[in-house]
């Protein structure tokens, strides 16, 4: 019978963090970034500082963190090495969306995308959380170049400027998102920005 011991610890593991996650985003958005501490934090979830510090190793990763990487490097692996790298990229963002916002929604914004868009206000009204996520770019833009699997350097230039070019959009679709309180689908705004970007047939059916 195979050891499943890895598998509930990953899963606690990913509970703990949507637990203190969540608690972080809504004291930050009750209080006020600035005035809310990683003890407040840790207090709200039920674990010690520590523990938050483990899963978490700055505050501003307590608003930035996400699985974003992980779903847009999947989808790319999933993708065919025969379509131009713009739809590779494209699609695979607008998928990675999908997972994270819940998918369909009926009339009103769903659990993920309340969640979702109370991140990316604090992102867009806190300037140390603004400066931190150009990190967060350009990890996931690495992660975009490995999952696509170039190692040749001419091929991982454009590469890398595929990745780049396709985050800009998706950064056009997100402050869009938030600025129109996520009445707008998601996954159909970042489609759209492509298009604008690239044409129709970028993000379009795979």
């Amino acid at each position: 019978m195979p050891d499943q011991h890895p598998t509930l610890r990953a899963q606690r593991r990913a509970e703990t963090q949507r637990v203190i996650q969540g608690h972080a985003v809504r004291l930050f958005t009750e209080r006020g970034y600035g005035a809310t501490t990683v003890t407040d934090v840790a207090e709200a979830a039920g674990v010690s500082p520590m523990t938050v510090y483990r899963h978490f190793p700055t505050k501003e990763d307590l608003v930035l963190v996400d699985q974003r990487g992980r779903l847009v490097a999947e989808r790319i692996a999933a993708s065919s090495a025969a379509e131009p790298l713009v739809r590779r990229i494209g699609g695979a963002l607008v998928d990675a969306a999908a997972a994270l916002t819940g998918g369909a929604r009926g009339d009103g914004l769903t659990a993920e995308e309340r969640f979702l868009l109370a991140r990316l206000r604090l992102m867009i009204s806190t300037p140390a959380l603004r400066a931190k996520h150009l990190d967060g770019h350009y990890a996931l833009q690495q992660a975009i170049v490995e999952a696509l699997g170039v190692t040749e350097p001419e091929a991982a230039f454009q590469a890398q400027a595929a990745a780049s070019a396709c985050l800009a959009a998706l950064h056009t679709a997100l402050v869009r998102w938030a600025g129109d309180d996520g009445r707008t689908e998601l996954p159909g705004l970042i489609a759209k920005a492509l298009a604008a970007a690239f044409g129709d047939d970028v993000a379009g059916p795979r």
